[in-house]
């Protein structure tokens, strides 16, 4: 149109190019100077903190405490397709001995974090007690997303050591689990400290029912969707095709109906990945989806790490030294220290203890839930709870993303010579 400039340089279109330059970058650069998978989460988050300094004017993305509900989804979205992701890896589940470290930390580690995480954000941060036990949920998962590294390989291929095993099944289990303690965080909100006005009915209807029925539903999914995929029609199924849309798909409807009904969708979708890996489990269609579910779950991350630290300046820029400190801590020594103790007695060398005490990333996971509980309530300490978790991200993917590859190395999985 005349008036117009002919290279008008338009806002959207420069971020779609940053994006991808950004992701190409923070891929790249790491082969130059390293010969281990690159750690590339940390890098774009870093550089998407530095376009949003140096290029302020691009495109403006919503700012997550004002506008949660488009973060919420994507990371939302994301976290199905790991938690899917993460039990389809699964090559074997027995002997059920090898859930034993799996168990511990799910139903010691992580309360014992929500706890410390909570008591601190209160003594130390002077938060609400309802934000602090959010805090803690926000931050005791490990991420299904970004804890690839420690997580076994793709189906058939049997990287199996018992460190990489109880990574991948605490991630899977985890994110379902943590959800009753947000919601317990925002009962306490709403209705006060009086845990005999809600205690049983949080005990009974969003523990024991959203979790029953996630499994449950997670379960039947995968047998139903097995059976469309391998056996019917039994001379034409859909798994010939080689497609993974159908399986796709399914991840949504598994997901879409547990929340329907009220259950932990979750941990449908990780009991859906964990139990369909069962059926035909030597058929070749188990890795072409877990390919496409991967090159799904990467698109996906790139963009939230980018958008995030494109809001990195916005969300830190009130952070206080208190704040540092307790990330610090949550970090260096409540995760660690929690694993450690729930692995206590388990007879797993010091080494592999260690590292699954310490290698509990945090990232995506941690995104949606505060973006579920911002759209749900109005906290007191949402900005606080904001900067402190993005910080936290920050930290945990710059020291886990850059150490990972040298502490598998001194793993037991990897003998010394």
């Amino acid at each position: 149109m005349q008036g117009e400039p002919f290279f008008g340089l338009n806002p959207y279109h420069v971020a779609l190019a940053v994006l991808g330059i950004v992701v190409i970058l923070a891929r790249w650069l790491p082969r130059l100077i390293s010969k281990r998978e690159p750690a590339a989460a940390p890098l774009m988050i870093l550089f998407g903190a530095g376009v949003a300094l140096l290029l302020p004017d691009i495109l403006t993305l919503p700012d997550p405490r004002e506008t949660p509900l488009p973060w919420e989804l994507v990371s939302e979205l994301t976290v199905i397709v790991a938690l899917f992701g993460s039990g389809m890896r699964l090559d074997e589940l027995r002997p059920w001995k090898r859930w034993g470290a799996t168990f511990r930390m799910l139903g010691i580690a992580m309360p014992l974090t929500i706890f410390a995480v909570a008591l601190l954000g209160v003594g130390l941060e002077g938060m609400t007690v309802a934000g602090a036990i959010l805090l803690g949920a926000v931050l005791a998962p490990t991420d299904p997303v970004l804890a690839a590294d420690v997580q076994v390989g793709p189906p058939q291929e049997g990287e199996e050591h018992p460190v990489r095993f109880t990574l991948t099944t605490e991630a899977a289990l985890n994110d379902g689990l943590a959800f009753p303690f947000v919601y317990l965080g925002l009962i306490v909100a709403a209705e006060g400290l009086n845990p005999g006005a809600w205690a049983f009915d949080w005990l009974w209807r969003d523990v024991l029912y959203r979790i029953a029925v996630g499994t449950v539903v997670g379960w039947l999914g995968a047998k139903a969707l097995g059976y469309v995929l391998f056996r019917l029609p039994p001379d034409a199924a859909l798994a010939q095709t080689g497609s993974g849309v159908v399986a796709l798909a399914g991840i949504l409807l598994c997901y879409g109906s547990t929340e329907l009904i009220e259950g932990y969708g979750f941990m449908a979708v990780a009991v859906l990945g964990l139990t369909l890996r069962r059926i035909e489990k030597d058929h070749q269609f188990h890795r072409r989806l877990h390919d496409f579910s991967e090159s799904i779950e990467n698109a996906l991350t790139a963009a939230l790490l980018v958008a995030l630290g494109t809001m990195l300046p916005l969300l830190i820029a009130d952070l206080t030294w208190t704040q540092v400190a307790l990330a610090m801590v949550f970090l260096l020594v409540i995760r660690p220290v929690a694993g450690w103790v729930a692995m206590a007695g388990m007879g797993m060398d010091p080494r592999d203890r260690g590292i699954v005490a310490v290698y509990g990333v945090r990232g995506i996971g941690s995104i949606y839930y505060l973006c579920y509980a911002g759209s749900h309530m109005e906290f007191l300490n949402e900005d606080a709870l904001w900067s402190l978790v993005a910080l936290v991200i920050l930290a945990s993917t710059l020291l886990h993303g850059f150490s990972v590859g040298w502490a598998m190395e001194r793993s037991s999985e990897t003998p010394r010579g």
